[in-house]
């Protein structure tokens, strides 16, 4: 069974997606992707806290992803595997509320199931080389 929480970080990554691919506003991006995934309040908050973060960071983020992965421009970046990074490096940098390990956990994950067979250790291979400036 998927935990509340895995559930809320899908969501999360889904509406991140659709914002780097589309031009539809924030506020409307959230509201149908909640509405959609049923999600409890609690699910809802933090769907909204993430998506919020790593709006809010996401020059600062971008940049980690630029120095932690030199090989790969940013742009040129699969875009589920940008955002699920996106989404990861905000948990690990500014949100503090889970150990380090279940954030690259998490996204390791979300990777598995969303972005292609090499995308599980690209994606833990950028965020251990970003794990160490995360303090907790």
């Amino acid at each position: 069974m998927i935990s509340e929480r895995h559930k809320a970080r899908e969501t999360a990554l889904q509406a991140l997606y659709e914002l780097d691919l589309t031009a539809h506003p924030l506020v409307d991006v959230l509201a149908h992707s909640v509405a959609e995934n049923n999600l409890s309040e609690e699910g809802d908050q933090f769907v909204r806290e993430l998506v919020d973060g790593v709006v809010t960071h996401r020059m600062e983020i971008d940049e980690q992803i630029r120095q932690h992965a030199a090989a790969w421009p940013l742009e040129q970046l699969a875009m589920i595997d940008r955002n699920i990074l996106r989404l990861a490096i905000y948990e690990l940098l500014h949100n503090n509320k889970v150990p380090i390990k279940v954030a690259i956990n998490e996204a390791v994950e979300l990777a598995k199931d969303f972005g292609a067979d090499s995308s599980p250790r690209f994606i833990n291979g950028v965020l251990s080389s970003i794990s160490h400036l995360a303090t907790r």
